[in-house]
């Protein structure tokens, strides 16, 4: 059961002056791959298969959360084109054909569609795709912040990133709850006994070296033809 109370979660959204072009770069977040109804669809959908009480709670109350964020951005983009339809810049934007306000379009004009959503039935991979999300939309939103129009515009901006951050600590949280915050293993497929070789496969001689293929957990193969051989 759902209740809409018809005010946004935090703060109103307040802009300057409306900038239909700017809205249009809005649409990312509205009716796009790294969007709002796309992490709120994608948690809400893997709450519904987890086990665990404590993360189903989290991922449905991080779920709700988001979709007040796309009322947020649905009600910056109304703000944005609100009044304007006369304009040369509301004309020059895919809202003179499909109308004011927001739609289920990214910013390409390009529709909505199920195939964003990543959930795969394990808590873990749910969790770390959930992780991949966040970061994805933190970078657009950082990307509509650099060309925010207006003070108003971006403060509410900042406060959805900031929010965005905010998921990926609980997310993290959770898988380090599971004991899977840093271990790449889970599911009942054993792996094979290659699992920690690092493949050097750089023609120059010059393989860069770091820890991700020079620490305890990896078997470094510097010439992997001649081993084979």
């Amino acid at each position: 059961m759902f209740f809409h109370k018809k005010e946004t979660i935090v703060k109103s959204v307040n802009i300057d002056e409306a900038n239909p072009r700017y809205a249009q770069l809005l649409l990312e977040q509205f009716g796009g791959a790294t969007g709002e109804l796309s992490a709120a669809l994608q948690y809400w959908v893997q709450s519904f298969h987890v086990e665990d009480a404590g993360i189903k709670d989290m991922l449905q109350d991080i779920a709700v959360e988001e979709f007040s964020h796309l009322e947020m951005v649905g009600k910056l983009i109304e703000s944005h084109t609100k009044n304007v339809d006369q304009t040369e810049a509301f004309k020059s934007t895919l809202f003179a054909v499909r109308g004011a306000g927001p739609h289920f379009l990214d910013s390409q004009g390009s529709a909505w569609t199920a195939t964003y959503l990543n959930e795969g039935g394990d808590v873990v991979r749910d969790l770390r795709a959930n992780i991949a999300a966040e970061a994805g939309a933190r970078q657009t939103y950082e990307s509509l912040i650099k060309v925010a129009p207006d003070q108003g515009t971006k403060e509410t901006l900042v406060h959805l990133l900031t929010r965005e951050i905010s998921h990926t600590k609980m997310f993290m949280k959770a898988l380090d709850s599971l004991g899977k915050l840093t271990d790449p293993f889970f599911g009942n497929i054993q792996p094979d006994e290659t699992v920690d070789i690092y493949y050097n496969l750089s023609t120059n001689g010059q393989d860069e070296r770091g820890p991700w293929n020079s620490d305890e957990n990896f078997r470094y193969i510097a010439n992997p033809v001649q081993e084979k051989a």
